[in-house]
């Protein structure tokens, strides 16, 4: 039977019947029976359907590699925060990989990333915007995701310093002591890094960790873009 990979996958959900089985497909892709928490707040399309089409059946062949263990947790009172910090609680494992319900996972080193985050107190990666099926050039919010690696990367765009949980890599004790804020209604991950920056901690920027970031119409990385 095949090791399963130290990490635990946290996917925020709210009616991501559209893409959340690419998202969880790309994570089964590129792990080894990865725990998968699905954060729900009261979905009423088919996503949480499609979650559990990933989910291992006892009876079937113990040694596949095309299902996982994936949790499904409920939150009422839903922020990015709050149901950030619910799935870090739960988790089992020591890597904390957070990724967007429609976004897809294209590029991973797990072993390079578990080495630099003894450096830095959280990784974010690379967005490839895609629009309706089309890749778009990267303006805006975009035009932070570049080629090359970056410390502490600073937005002069919102004048602060930057962060995306789109995906995300920490160790998991690192957002025990320090996890987001839950009053927050968006842009969790740029106060948690101007934070930690304060503390006189260091982020990273790895192109190397990359998603392709699909559209949706209530998306906050897509406002003003679209």
């Amino acid at each position: 039977m095949s090791k399963n990979d130290n990490i635990t996958i946290i996917i925020r959900n709210k009616n991501e019947a559209r893409w959340i089985g690419h998202a969880i497909q790309s994570a089964i892709d590129h792990f080894t029976r990865p725990e998968i928490l699905v954060i729900d707040n009261n979905s009423t399309d088919e996503s949480l359907s499609i979650v559990k089409h990933f989910i291992h059946d006892p009876l079937l062949n113990v040694n596949t590699l095309r299902y996982t263990d994936i949790k499904i947790i409920q939150i009422e009172n839903y922020t990015p925060g709050s149901a950030i910090n619910l799935g870090v609680k739960k988790a089992t494992n020591d890597y904390i990989l957070i990724l967007s319900a429609h976004c897809v996972l294209k590029k991973i080193n797990f072993d390079d990333l578990k080495n630099k985050s003894k450096d830095y107190v959280g990784i974010f990666g690379n967005q490839n915007p895609i629009w309706n099926g089309k890749k778009i050039n990267k303006r805006y919010i975009w035009s932070h995701f570049v080629e090359t690696e970056e410390e502490n990367m600073f937005s002069k765009m919102e004048d602060r310093y930057f962060f995306h949980n789109a995906v995300s890599f920490f160790r998991k004790e690192n957002l025990l002591e320090h996890p987001f804020y839950e009053t927050l209604l968006g842009k969790e991950d740029r106060y948690w890094v101007g934070e930690r920056v304060k503390e006189g901690k260091k982020s990273l920027y790895d192109p190397k960790l990359e998603v392709e970031h699909h559209y949706t119409t209530d998306g906050n990385t897509w406002k003003g873009i679209a």
